[in-house]
């Protein structure tokens, strides 16, 4: 299982309530990062992105754009409100908080103090590691009935044939195919094979309904 400790960012580039806006664009520059915590006495008091500090100033162009950066404080623009992570959360929770509070980022404390800093592209990377999607092989995506030994039963049938299971994620409840009845799950396969024309014969015959790949 992955934690949000094993794609957090250890090293994190952090503010003072003080700071100008115009020395944290400019920090955002230089060091390439869009977020920034703010720490006060050691302790977060807030966060800010790069996105926030441009919104805060006239446009882009405007000949009082750069003194208004310049007087801008950023416990004048910081969001106080912030949502935090633990290091030993599960990346998919990191992952949902971001989602649900529409953010890029989340500050990773530990004991209230900042330890790390996990933002969007790393939990894309994370999901890349959790699907195996970086390795070779075969993705299948296999519908069928939403009921106990049928999840296994697939995975068994990949046993049998020798083909190593290198991930498994189960969707939403779905309709059931025309003539079948009560819910259906799709469930995603990624195995260690690039033929996997056997094992679909196979979970078909099982009846399965395999929708990906599509057939020729």
């Amino acid at each position: 299982m992955l934690r949000v400790k094993d794609s957090m960012t250890r090293e994190v580039v952090v503010l003072s309530p003080e700071t100008t806006a115009a020395e944290a664009l400019a920090i955002c520059r230089e060091r390439r990062v869009r977020h920034l915590p703010v720490l006060e006495e050691g302790r977060l008091v807030g966060i800010i992105s790069d996105r926030d500090l441009r919104s805060a100033a006239p446009a882009l162009g405007d000949p009082g754009r750069a003194e208004a950066l310049g007087k801008i404080r950023i416990s004048e623009v910081m969001t106080s409100d912030v949502v935090s992570a633990r290091p030993d959360d599960p990346i998919e929770e990191a992952a949902n908080a971001m989602r649900e509070s529409r953010i890029g980022c989340l500050p990773v404390l530990e004991d209230d103090a900042l330890v790390g800093i996990v933002t969007s592209s790393d939990v894309m990377e994370a999901l890349v590691q959790l699907m195996g999607a970086h390795e070779p092989g075969s993705r299948l995506v296999v519908s069928m009935p939403d009921r106990p030994g049928t999840l296994a039963g697939a995975a068994g049938i990949f046993g049998e044939l020798g083909i190593n299971l290198v991930s498994t994620v189960s969707g939403p409840r779905q309709d059931p195919p025309p003539g079948e009845q009560g819910p259906w799950r799709a469930a995603i396969f990624r195995i260690d094979t690039i033929n996997p024309t056997e094992a679909i014969e196979i979970l078909e015959q099982a009846g399965y309904s395999v929708l990906w790949p599509p057939k020729p």
